[in-house]
């Protein structure tokens, strides 16, 4: 298996993974032209020239990042794709610089398995809610939020 980032070929493949997480509501749905003007934000996981897995990390502020997108083919879940996609995010956040990466989750023990902290969704500025105002969960939230520091050079 590989993890690296996304190229152009892997657009529509990114688009079929989330959009399955998505008609479940357990994701945002994701169209496949903002997929393709994020695409340099996203990684896949890649088995004999096959995405499984995707997850994108993209920069809220000088001081944030944000893991998003998360998506684990089905044939494919529970063999460590998640981990992997999360830790290669965590590589690319401590390379440019940020010092803290957070996530929204229905999953929050995956996250601490990986080093995260649940903290409060009051703690994160509202720069990170941007994404909510098309969320049809808006007023009923059911996400955690997470949080890792990482140590950065400076």
């Amino acid at each position: 298996m590989t993890i690296r980032s996304a190229k152009i070929s892997d657009a529509r493949a990114i688009h079929a993974l989330i959009s399955c997480y998505a008609e479940e509501d357990r994701m945002l749905f994701r169209s496949l032209a903002d997929i393709y003007e994020n695409l340099q934000s996203f990684a896949v996981a890649e088995i004999d020239d096959k995405v499984v897995g995707c997850c994108a990390l993209e920069i809220i502020w000088a001081d944030l990042a944000e893991i998003k997108s998360l998506a684990i083919s089905e044939s494919h879940k529970g063999k460590g794709i998640g981990r992997m996609l999360v830790a290669f995010a965590l590589e690319q956040a401590e390379r440019l610089g940020v010092p803290r990466v957070f996530a929204l989750t229905l999953e929050p023990q995956f996250f601490v398995k990986s080093g995260f902290d649940i903290v409060e969704k009051d703690a994160l500025p509202m720069k990170v809610w941007s994404d909510c105002a098309r969320c049809p969960k808006q007023q009923n939230c059911d996400e955690t939020a997470v949080l890792r520091k990482i140590s950065v050079d400076s």
